[in-house]
């Protein structure tokens, strides 16, 4: 693999002649019933290359019809219909319906519901998104890609120049997941990730030394929390030069800084050891200079005179000097151990390829040969426009430290998914600036659980540190939060499997499943986590009562909250969720399998010695867990074990345990039911034994936890609830209880509610003005009256 072998995008970027109506200025190919590509050139010559947008426009297409009518060329799908003059593009000139109700003229402008942007740097709060490939005014949208780069025969980027236009039509209503599916098809899926970027990253700026890392590691360990990403900020290297004035600052470097890490590669090793991999931050602006040991055989390479001591300048622009870059300085390092690369690049200048940044060069460049040693690419970089979901992960930059900043982040996140891009991974906790506060913090560390990567990171600042225990109180709940994302890893690494095989990002903004809720659109904090919906909360508690609140909107269905077990019924309804530190609000549909991960108290995060399962009652459904040895090409085995739930009077949970290369072929398996009644009888069938279970049940968050032992791969096994097979009411006096027990409201006030409130023969109108009449808290009330609402037994 180098920096211009492409052969993992699979790349097929010449559209079938059977698909395509041309004229002597115009080619229109229909890549899909609601995809067409819009080119018109002076010259007649069109772009059969693949561009920073489009790898792939070999689509199966349905079927369509063209024909001339009237002095117009129509072009009909079974969604679009395009009217066309054979002219230069024009408003008049050239028109698309959709579905019969939408109509789009050439330039038009669109409201998009927003992709995202290249960096958070320095951002205190919200900021303008470029648009994504979604509408929900207009629900279609036209990509312009005529000023783009084009991928030449030999894999290298080149300019696309000339008099042309060339425009992608997504004409797609409301079916907002098709859009970017086939958008995936377009323009490449998102790649698979290395299992180990999914878990906890560390990451700070600061001059560590060796020793002092590894005392980090070792309080980290002490206290149980996993890591499984080492990140090392720019003072690896050299960051003080040897002559200012005649090299400049430190800011770009390459040269291990051996007062702090004496033997590098004995480092990486021993980070290794420890069940981590590890990343070291790039800035590459002021290229290579005479101090650097990679200097004279930088210059050898490239044919310059060291004895003058000129830098080397950095130059994306020039195959010549980036081959040499990556064989020369970069590749070496990595041989010694280096797994990946953070590029840290945030300036506008240097020499471009077609009017495009640096950025994008960097990216490409250094994702293609990140694959050179047969692992699975990865390189962590900021955005660099539409097409960067090919060259994860990306890094949003410096953010404050404030709630505003926190605030923005979830929709932030989720809304980049209308580009197709799904993996970023932001400063959790804020980098710069802001003050110290505990609570926020703590919210932070829950969003960073619950995004696509969790990685903590600060500004050199000594009191801006992230360990938890800098943050009083909380430190035992960051802690829980820090391992159950670890626990998740099953869960994540087969929904990353699923954004890549069918195109559905990890996450996205809950629209792209229920579109047609205009409510959704405009409440910014809830997202889908694979197919869990989050709620996060982002603002300060309300101080006198000690609860945080947030909103969402529950589409039609049973759900089950993640944390507190208690069920839930929506009806495309809005609702304020009120939640103490402890928790965020995460809900799971009922019927659901999530497979956790059982920790063992090490860093990692391979595929896991044992594993729990939770099933959540009310309805039957299926999950499929993907796991792999990690490999790529052929190399790659894939194992796909498929947990099966039946609910009813005996509910049924089955599978067959798989194991393989790199993946145990015993495992230890347990079992949570959730939201069911005390069993009637409870027993497992394994390779046609039956075996009667031991189990402990919760009858206040109505959980039934049991042992299954070691099973074998290739193990039948079926786990058999016997019980009601109804979907047991929540025990609102024990929820309304913890609740009443904790806020912070008078003591006298606290057993008028739960009087009233429990009472069976009091309507819930009555129920609402009785509380209202107490004038307790207004969080406070709010809590009482969510699990009000939640009472059941009440419909």
């Amino acid at each position: 693999m180098s920096i211009y072998d492409l052969s993992m995008f699979d790349m097929h970027p010449k559209a079938d002649e059977r698909f395509v109506v041309r004229g002597e200025k115009y080619r229109i190919t229909v890549l899909t019933e609601q995809l067409l590509r819009l080119e018109y050139s002076e010259d007649g010559v069109f772009e059969d290359r693949a561009t920073r947008f489009a790898f792939n426009r070999a689509f199966d297409t349905p079927e369509f019809e063209s024909y001339h009518d009237d002095g117009m060329l129509h072009i009909v799908t079974k969604h679009l219909h395009l009217s066309y003059n054979e002219q230069k593009f024009s408003d008049y000139g050239i028109q698309i319906a959709v579905d019969g109700t939408k109509f789009w003229s050439y330039g038009l402008e669109v409201w998009s519901l927003g992709g995202t942007t290249c960096t958070l740097d320095q951002v205190n709060g919200a900021c303008k998104l470029d648009d994504g490939l979604l509408s929900a005014h207009h629900r279609f949208y036209a990509y312009d890609d005529s000023k783009t780069i084009a991928i030449d025969e030999d894999g290298w980027p080149v300019p696309v120049t000339g008099d042309r236009i060339d425009l992608y039509f997504f004409g797609y209503n409301w079916d907002f997941e098709k859009c970017i599916q086939d958008f995936y098809k377009l323009s490449s899926p998102v790649p698979l990730l290395p299992r180990y970027a999914l878990g906890n990253w560390w990451s700070r700026y600061h001059d560590y030394s060796d020793k002092e890392y590894y005392k980090l590691l070792d309080d980290f360990k002490a206290k149980n929390i996993p890591f499984s990403v080492a990140v090392i900020d720019m003072d690896w290297h050299i960051t003080k030069t040897p002559d200012p004035i005649k090299y400049g600052d430190g800011w770009t470097g390459y040269t291990w800084n051996k007062d702090l890490f004496p033997t590098p590669k004995e480092f990486l090793a021993e980070l290794k050891s420890r069940g981590l991999r590890n990343t070291l931050n790039l800035h590459p602006r002021d290229g290579i200079r005479a101090f650097e040991d990679v200097y004279p055989a930088m210059c050898k390479r490239l044919g310059k005179d060291p004895s003058k001591e000129r830098p080397v300048e950095f130059d994306a622009s020039s195959k010549k000097f980036m081959e040499a870059y990556f064989d020369t300085v970069l590749n070496p390092m990595e041989d010694d151990g280096v797994n990946f690369w953070w590029i840290d690049w945030q300036q506008t200048g240097g020499k471009r390829i077609g009017g495009y940044d640096v950025l994008w060069m960097l990216n490409h460049c250094h994702y293609t040969d990140s694959a050179r040693r047969g692992e699975r690419p990865l390189t962590f970089s900021r955005y660099a426009g539409v097409g960067s979901h090919r060259y994860p992960i990306g890094f949003s930059g410096d953010t404050h430290v404030t709630w505003d900043s926190l605030d923005f982040q979830p929709y932030f996140t989720s809304t980049a998914a209308n580009v197709g891009y799904s993996w970023w991974s932001h400063d959790i906790g804020g980098h710069m600036a802001g003050f110290h506060d505990c609570e926020l913090q703590n919210r932070w560390v829950q969003l960073g659980v619950f995004s696509p990567i969790m990685r903590l990171h600060s500004t050199a600042n000594f009191y801006n540190s992230k360990e938890p225990w800098n943050y009083g109180n909380y430190e035992g709940i960051m802690c829980d939060f820090l391992r159950l994302r670890h626990r998740l890893v099953p869960y994540i690494f087969t929904m990353m499997y699923r954004g890549t095989e069918e195109g559905i990002p990890m996450v996205r903004p809950i629209y792209h499943k229920y579109p047609q809720c205009v409510y959704s659109r405009f409440i910014k904090n809830e997202y889908l986590f694979g197919d869990m919906i989050v709620a996060m909360i982002t603002k300060p508690k309300d101080s006198e009562s000690g609860l945080s609140k947030t909103q969402a909107w529950l589409p039609r269905g049973t759900y089950v909250d993640f944390f507190s077990n208690r069920v839930y019924r929506g009806y495309d309804n809005g609702v304020d969720f009120y939640r103490f530190d402890d928790t965020v609000p995460v809900l799971v549909k009922a019927g659901s399998v999530i497979p956790l991960a059982v920790l063992d108290g090490e860093n990692g995060v391979e595929n896991p010695k044992a594993l729990e399962l939770y099933v959540y009652g009310g309805d039957s459904g299926e999950f499929t867990m993907v796991e792999d040895n990690g490999k790529v090409g052929s190399d790659l085995e894939v194992t796909r074990t498929k947990y099966i739930f039946e609910y009813g009077r005996e509910s049924k949970l089955s599978f067959t345990a798989l194991g393989g290369k790199d993946i145990p072929l015993e495992r230890d398996y347990s079992v949570k039911f959730i939201a069911f009644s005390k069993p009637e009888a409870l027993y497992a069938v394994i390779n046609g034994v039956k075996k009667e279970l031991s189990y402990e049940y919760d009858e206040h968050e109505h959980t039934v936890s049991l042992s299954l032992g070691k099973i074998c791969a290739d193990d039948s096994v079926t786990v058999v609830l016997v019980g009601d097979g109804v979907l047991p009411a929540n025990d609102i006096k024990y929820a309304l209880r913890n609740l009443l027990s904790r806020a912070e409201i008078k003591y006298d006030d606290k057993p008028l509610v739960e009087a009233f409130m429990l009472r069976r023969d009091a309507p819930f109108a009555a129920k609402l003005q009785q509380l209202l009449s107490l004038n307790i808290n207004e969080y406070a009330c709010g809590a009482v009256l969510e699990l009000m609402l939640s009472d059941r037994t009440d419909e």
